[in-house]
């Protein structure tokens, strides 16, 4: 699980940033729900993300999402870029390096994180583990040679010259050390741990243009999702379906020279396995009414609310039954409000060890303290220099938020700042206005 995760200098965010998980010690509302003791620690199961347009909410998100792919995927070549944007609204910024720092608790362990990087490389990394802080490895780069130097801690394991000069080897100057770990042949349990987790505890960030449903049918089809228990989540939140259908068409090759007219066309296409080419799935969901099986309509005809459910079904069964972290932009693009809430209580009613990151602009939820509690509850604001500003609704003194203080009326009446800063509605667009 992410105990916290520090963002500097990316996108809009200049200064230090810091996202963290740790419940505060003094706020106990809703434990068995949305808190874990874990490595002892009491981490935050849930961050909910408001604040007003362009403020940073999906940067938080991106950063995340950025560090994942940094630290896994490989280059294909030392001269590939690594697509870093920084802080752009001034000039100092914009020649300055970008940070991320991550603290992590993976299989009972503590872990500490720290890369810093620029456009072209990797500038120094470090891994450090346990409650005190052993480091595993720190890594600097000669900038002029363009070559990787690793400095090891005292691992035992981590002493064969042959192994470590092959990992170093392996390691270009534009790739985290944890993906030169991948590519090389060699057993190390404490960088195999750190490796599994950025791998399949974090997953890649959702936003509401994202094909969900691609993902869930495979799932379903390769039986990784058990169509039964998809059913049962959709079915508690309202959807009138007693099936969901998947036809397996033929195969076919090459997809982008196909040539099938758009009323027939499949609605997902999967890689064939084994074997080049790709098979088709349709998918339809059968709905009941006066004890009538009605199966003719097709998934692309049902409401985008119900495409879109159908999507984060399949990311709330993984949630439930995977421990893993996902980060959702706008948790309640198309679909209602309540539906939305349904759909993050189950998460906290359900899940172990698993975290939601989730940007929204529900403010409803701020209206019941039965159902959120001040620790969760993350805003983003610009200051006067467009940069973003992170903080929790905890962080705010008695004065401003007291136990009997309705969050939702403060919120909406700027007390809290996260809100559009908006003129009035009157507008001058007389065409004869400055000739």
């Amino acid at each position: 699980m992410i105990v916290d995760f520090s963002i500097e200098n990316f996108a809009s965010i200049r200064e230090k940033q810091t996202l963290s998980f740790v419940a505060k010690k003094n706020i106990h509302h809703l434990d068995e729900y949305y808190t874990v003791s874990l490595g002892g620690h009491r981490l935050l199961k849930v961050a909910l993300i408001y604040g007003a347009n362009a403020s940073g909410k999906t940067t938080v998100l991106k950063a995340l999402d950025f560090l994942q792919k940094l630290v896994c995927l490989p280059k294909r070549s030392k001269t590939d870029g690594i697509g870093v944007r920084p802080f752009l609204m001034d000039e100092v910024s914009r020649k300055q390096n970008t940070v991320f720092e991550i603290r992590f608790i993976q299989q009972g362990q503590d872990y500490y994180y720290r890369i810093e990087f620029n456009a072209a490389c990797i500038v120094n990394e470090v891994l450090k583990t346990g409650k005190r802080g052993r480091t595993v490895y720190s890594r600097m780069t000669d900038i002029e040679k363009q070559l990787t130097v690793i400095k090891w801690g005292t691992f035992e394991s981590l002493t064969d010259k042959n192994v470590l000069g092959a990992l170093i080897t392996n390691t270009l100057w534009n790739e985290s050390v944890i993906c030169g770990f991948l590519k090389t042949n060699m057993d190390q349990p404490v960088l195999r741990s750190v490796s599994d987790w950025f791998l399949l505890y974090l997953n890649n960030m959702v936003m509401p243009r994202h094909d969900l449903s691609s993902y869930v049918i495979t799932q379903i089809d390769e039986g990784k999702i058990l169509k039964e228990k998809l059913l049962s989540i959709l079915n508690k939140a309202d959807f009138n379906i007693s099936d969901i259908l998947i036809q397996k068409g033929a195969s076919i090759g090459d997809i982008r020279t196909m040539q099938i007219p758009f009323e027939r066309k499949p609605a997902f296409i999967k890689p064939m396995q084994g074997t080049p080419g790709f098979e088709t799935l349709d998918l339809k969901f059968q709905h009941d009414s006066n004890g009538m099986h009605y199966s003719d309509i097709k998934f692309n005809e049902e409401s985008l609310g119900t495409q879109r459910y159908f999507g984060l079904a399949g990311i709330l069964y993984r949630l439930v039954t995977k421990d893993t972290c996902y980060c959702l932009d706008e948790l309640e693009s198309s679909i209602h409000p309540e539906l939305a809430k349904h759909f993050l209580l189950t998460f906290c009613v359900n899940a172990k060890h698993s975290q939601l990151i989730a940007t929204t602009h529900n403010r409803e939820f701020l209206n019941n303290k039965d159902i959120y509690r001040n620790d969760m509850i993350v805003f983003t604001e610009k200051d006067e220099n467009s940069a973003t500003t992170v903080y929790k609704l905890s962080d705010f003194k008695s004065d401003v938020v007291r136990d009997t203080t309705n969050i939702l009326n403060a919120y909406t009446a700027g007390r809290l700042g996260a809100v559009p800063n908006l003129g009035d509605y009157y507008l001058n667009l007389d065409e004869d206005e400055g000739k």
